[in-house]
């Protein structure tokens, strides 16, 4: 009797060829979004980025190859949207994407069990919600600051769209997430099969209905006054001492110009004033020829207490205030590294910190001198990568923030696509908070935004080397997410309960044994 003919077996070599050239696929799909943030900025992509990923993971043939999906897709995301660590993390990166490409595992699994097959259009449904929940607990995960902190969030694509700034006033950064990615999963069902079209077409219905009432029934804040904010850019300058000079040279020229407020970029001072009294005296002098108090930044061993610090600083025009913020969220390998007695050795192969910067305790809110009768501005400072955090914004603008300062360097990233993306997360912060930001940097790209959000005046970009004057309006306005925080994260532990209770649910019914045992089988004795 002939053999029927088999198809070939998981250890052949065409076998294995096909699973390399589905993990390729999945690691070029995962990689797609990152085109949706600046540079390129193409905010649009970022509602189909995801879909040629969905419906690749949809045919999965099982739940372990849907988990390969995920892993190679998730590897891809982080290498694409952190590509320019490369100078400083060289082949670490790699390791790094493997790693974090890890929390993507669940989500695809979750994807396949929802979409794959022959799935019913109620189980669709369910995709549509579900789908986005996964995806945001894993920008959720990644947001720790030890795994690199929130950057990349899906939301932070669309810091230029009117209507998810309005909406990120409400939920922050995490409502605008779950809109995208649901946009995506019902661009998915749409098109993955016929009887999973209407759907996709109820679910792409449901997020225009959300994006629509965040444009026109979430109102801006209300603005009340304006405060002038010049900020310093001294530009790509040799060396610490020409630096502070090139940017004491542009504060000078603010002399005759009403500002009520001077922002210098992270690190711009390399010794801390406390101790230095000439240095104390050199830029109260500073703030005295422009009329106007100092935020700079000191990135240096403190004069009062062990170890180096990066502070934001207050100089008055009759000295130093004695208000000082310290950092409170540190880049990893970039200011300090973890577990140091471990991972020490990388200090020689990459640019990691050859000594650990130290923390500060607390977040700090600044009053600004009083003019005549008027109180003093309240200011909260942020030092570069803490801009990413959502909750620290939201926590200055609850202990009574009236503009939020940003004070950053990505210098060692000048050519990349990273000045202009951290650049963006300001304006997700203003909207969040409807608060004033001010982005102010050494090397650019540095640029000041409204309290709804939108940019006030051109950006200085990473080639200027300049000082510019925006005048922004202030606002009291207490938004949805002040209010009530990251509510969205919360409502998705909740679905995603939800629907692990009910697979649990499903199991357990269908387990052999479960219900009332069918007739005894008869064996070849009986």
């Amino acid at each position: 009797m002939p053999f029927a003919r088999r198809g070939p077996e998981p250890g052949r070599p065409g076998a294995r060829r096909r699973a390399w050239g589905r993990s390729l696929a999945a690691l070029v799909c995962g990689a797609l979004p990152v085109f949706a943030f600046p540079a390129p900025g193409l905010w649009w992509w970022a509602y189909l980025a995801l879909v040629p990923w969905l419906l690749l993971i949809r045919t999965a043939p099982g739940p372990r190859r849907a988990a390969v999906d995920g892993w190679c897709g998730g590897a891809g995301f982080v290498l694409a949207v952190h590509h320019w660590l490369l100078p400083s993390l060289h082949v670490f990166l790699l390791p790094l994407a493997a790693l974090l490409g890890l929390l993507w595992v669940p989500w695809a699994v979750l994807v396949r069990s929802l979409t794959g097959g022959d799935r019913t259009p109620a189980r669709a449904a369910v995709a549509l919600v579900a789908v986005p929940c996964g995806w945001l607990l894993i920008e959720l995960v990644r947001s720790w600051e030890g795994l690199g902190g929130p950057w990349g969030l899906l939301g932070a694509s669309q810091w230029e769209v009117p209507a998810a700034l309005r909406l990120a006033s409400v939920g922050g950064v995490w409502l605008v997430t779950l809109l995208v990615v649901a946009v995506n999963t019902a661009v998915a069902l749409l098109v993955a099969a016929p009887g999973l079209r209407a759907v996709g077409v109820a679910g792409l219905a449901a997020c225009a209905l959300v994006a629509g009432v965040a444009a026109w029934g979430v109102g801006a804040p209300g603005t009340r006054g304006t405060v002038r904010v010049a900020f310093v850019q001294p530009g790509v300058v040799e060396g610490a001492e020409r630096r502070f000079d090139r940017a004491e040279e542009l504060t000078r020229s603010l002399a005759g110009q009403r500002v009520d407020l001077v922002v210098w970029g992270e690190s711009g001072v390399g010794a801390d004033p406390v101790g230095r009294p000439e240095l104390a005296a050199r830029l109260t002098a500073l703030a005295r020829a422009v009329d106007a108090p100092l935020l700079v930044n000191v990135d240096a061993r403190a004069a009062d207490r062990p170890g180096i610090f990066k502070s934001a600083v207050l100089v008055a025009p009759s000295g130093l205030t004695g208000q000082r913020y310290d950092k409170m969220r540190l880049v990893p390998f970039g200011e300090y590294v973890p577990a140091r007695a471990v991972l020490g050795w990388v200090t020689s192969a990459g640019k990691a910190a050859d000594e650990d910067r130290r923390r500060g305790t607390a977040p700090v809110v600044m009053t600004l001198p009083a003019a005549g009768d008027v109180p003093g501005l309240r200011v909260g400072p942020l030092v570069c990568f803490e801009s990413a955090f959502p909750d620290m914004s939201r926590r200055l603008v609850r202990d009574g923030s009236g503009l939020l300062v940003v004070q950053s360097a990505t210098s060692t990233f000048q050519d990349s696509w990273a000045p202009a993306q951290h650049a963006s997360l300001a304006a997700l912060r203003a909207a969040e908070t409807g608060r004033p930001v001010v982005h102010a940097t050494l090397t650019g790209v540095s640029a000041a935004y409204g309290p709804d959000g939108r940019r006030i005046g051109p950006a200085l970009g990473t080639e200027a080397s300049a000082v510019a004057v925006r005048e922004l309006p202030l606002s009291a306005t207490t938004t949805g997410y002040v209010r009530w925080g990251d509510w969205p994260v919360y409502g998705t532990l909740l679905v995603l309960g939800a629907v692990c209770a009910a697979a649990g649910a499903g199991a357990l019914r269908r387990r052999p044994g479960a219900g009332s045992r069918g007739p005894r089988a008869r064996t070849s004795r009986g």
